[in-house]
């Protein structure tokens, strides 16, 4: 095979527009599958958190054999704070398959990944999915997408994008709408036709730009890239030229190439094609590999700075070690710096304290996936609430600030723009249509975080948002943090119904009788702002007239819970989440009741001064 029946393609789509079901087809029909082979569901999202939210969150590659044609399809998430995975993939491929709702049409995350898209010269395929769909109007949608390829500066020759309709879950596409309706094979021949083949140099010297880093427990460290050049064979030997200019001799163990969505040993690597190559000890994302020491690296994509930076610490508190696996600042430390390998938007730098680390990244939530996956790896550790990262040039203090696009019903437009307001958000434009508004604006970082699921609440989670960093500018004001304060417990030991029963009348608790709790430890939420200190280990007072058996039939509201992307938005700056495998808690940074008002006197007196 040669470069000219390969396609390098990435899919991208808003979210439950049928992006992940369009590729389970794809790999379906294209005979990728056996016909007895058990398939999963939305086998693209092969991470537990990408099935339980629902969102893609780690580009991924799979390959599609159809007739004499290779088929490289790169999903893509569609999140901004995901925004690094994208900005690789589109190094990696020469068109893109963008998926549209036949009755929602384009919507605000669609905008950010084809935004990208279109920058970077890539030809669009548009696939309006789920035709079959009740009130759907794939016409309208058409002209919709249109006016999107006009608003985001498409040249001529994107905006004459070829477009298909179907729907994946039934199993069909076509080119016109009273065409029959039978298959993907529509798709397969429009993405044949309209995405050119790569552009390579065949004959010349192997060159390959590292757009993403896999790991096997066989061979190690693997690269994946697309070849631009010259080819690769398992036992060359070559040349990686890192980032920071130091250049060094490996060869090559294995070459992989992907196949459905698997990956399996090749021959030879070949121009055009994604592989994965292994045989480094050290590689990573943005590395040049080549034949040649002289040779000159490839260019690497500039990516989104990070505008958000939380503190990771060692769990310090009573409960620390009962519950996790790794919980030593090593074990932690190790963990930090080997997402930094593959995750090139995270940045982690070691503070001045002992066991205390700064994690750097392009939003709340992109951190908040990676303390998830920690505790799921068996990690016990210490989190601070999102911190906006912020400049200082001649004399004033600059803070990220970022372009949104937002949804709504009509009838919760008035709760989200006073929303907005209070977080120091201005909407710039606002279009009415048929499945509610759309407002377009600037709102400072610092009021992004927290917003998502203010959003969700406010409109029973219809509102969707997307956002894009759009530059440093002088600080904008204060905004408003949480109106409440804690309860806050005084006492070690487990909780008692009796206790929480009367703590009750002074707020929400956020614990259950029989749960381990410590001094300093947060139990519930109180109206007022100050924080109440309380004891929720108290039993009742036995005496000639009360047996130990009356109050057992007392009935407690059940607790808040908390996801841990709402804990890490809701604590205050002098707080944090202590997150284990099995516990989401809150607590106060200093535990000790006399060391924290000592230190709120000390604050109080600076700023004074």
């Amino acid at each position: 095979m040669n470069a000219e029946h390969i396609r390098n393609i990435a899919i991208i789509a808003h979210v439950d527009h049928g992006k992940t079901t369009l590729v389970d087809q794809l790999l379906g029909q294209s005979g990728t599958f056996r016909a007895n082979q058990e398939v999963a569901e939305r086998v693209m999202d092969n991470m537990d958190l990408e099935r339980e939210k629902g969102i893609t969150i780690r580009a991924k590659n799979t390959a599609i054999h159809w007739k004499d044609h290779l088929i490289n399809i790169v999903d893509t998430p569609g999140h901004a704070d995901f925004g690094a995975e994208v900005e690789r993939v589109m190094k990696m491929v020469d068109g893109v398959l963008l998926v549209v709702d036949a009755y929602e049409g384009p919507r605000a995350q669609t905008r950010f990944v084809l935004r990208k898209a279109l920058q970077e010269g890539l030809k669009p395929v548009v696939v309006i999915n789920k035709i079959d769909r009740e009130n759907s109007d794939p016409v309208k949608v058409h002209d919709q997408v249109l006016e999107l390829f006009l608003e985001l500066e498409a040249t001529e020759d994107q905006f004459n994008a070829a477009f298909v309709y179907g729907s994946a879950k039934e199993g069909f596409m076509v080119r016109h709408l009273e065409d029959a309706r039978d298959g993907m094979t529509p798709l397969f021949e429009t993405i044949i036709e309209r995405v050119p083949a790569p552009v390579v140099e065949a004959e010349g010297e192997f060159r390959m730009l590292v757009s993403n880093i896999d790991w096997s427990d066989y061979v190690g460290r693997i690269a994946v890239g697309k070849i631009s050049s010259g080819s690769i064979r398992s036992g060359d030997s070559i040349f990686v030229l890192h980032r920071n200019g130091r250049r060094e001799r490996r060869r090559i163990t294995k070459v992989f190439e992907y196949s459905g969505i698997r990956t399996q040993d090749t021959a030879a690597g070949i121009a055009g094609n994604i592989v994965g190559l292994a045989g480094f000890e050290e590689v990573d994302i943005g590395t040049t590999l080549c034949a040649s020491e002289t040779a000159e690296a490839i260019d690497f994509v500039a990516i989104d700075p990070p505008t958000v930076k939380m503190l990771f610490l060692v769990n310090d508190g009573p409960l620390a070690g009962q519950e996790g696996k790794y919980v030593t600042t090593r074990q932690i430390r190790d963990r930090l710096f080997k997402e930094v390998k593959t995750n090139i938007s995270i940045q982690v730098e070691e503070s001045e304290t002992a066991g205390s680390f700064e994690v750097s990244a392009r939003g709340a939530m992109q951190i908040a996936v990676l303390v998830e996956q920690m505790r799921r790896e068996g990690f016990e550790v210490l989190v601070s609430r999102p911190m906006v990262i912020t400049r200082n040039e001649g004399g004033k203090t600059l803070e990220p600030f970022e372009t949104f696009w937002l949804e709504t019903p009509e009838e919760t437009l008035g709760g989200v723009m006073k929303s907005l307001a209070a977080r120091r958000g201005k909407i710039d434009r606002m279009d009415n249509h048929a499945s509610g508004v759309t407002l377009e604006g600037v709102i400072p970082t610092r009021g992004l975080i927290g917003f998502e699921t203010e959003l969700i609440n406010l409109t029973s989670g219809r509102g969707v948002m997307s956002h894009l960093f759009r530059e440093y500018a002088p600080h904008c004001g204060d905004i408003a943090g949480r109106s409440t304060g804690t309860l806050v417990s005084m006492e070690k030991g487990e909780t008692r119904a009796y206790a929480l029963s009367a703590l009750e009348d002074r707020g929400r608790l956020f614990v259950e009788a029989g749960e381990e709790v410590y001094p300093g430890m947060i139990v519930g939420e109180s109206p007022r702002q100050e924080d109440l200190p309380v004891n929720p280990t108290k039993g009742k007072q036995l005496t000639n007239f009360r047996s130990q058996g009356e109050g057992k039939g007392i009935q407690l509201s059940p607790k808040v819970y908390f996801s841990l992307e709402r804990a890490i938005e809701y604590i205050a700056p002098d707080e944090l989440v202590e997150v284990t495998p099995a516990s989401i808690r809150f607590r106060k940074r200093i535990l000790n009741a006399d060391e924290r008002r000592k230190h709120e006197k000390r604050l109080k007196s600076l700023a004074a001064v």
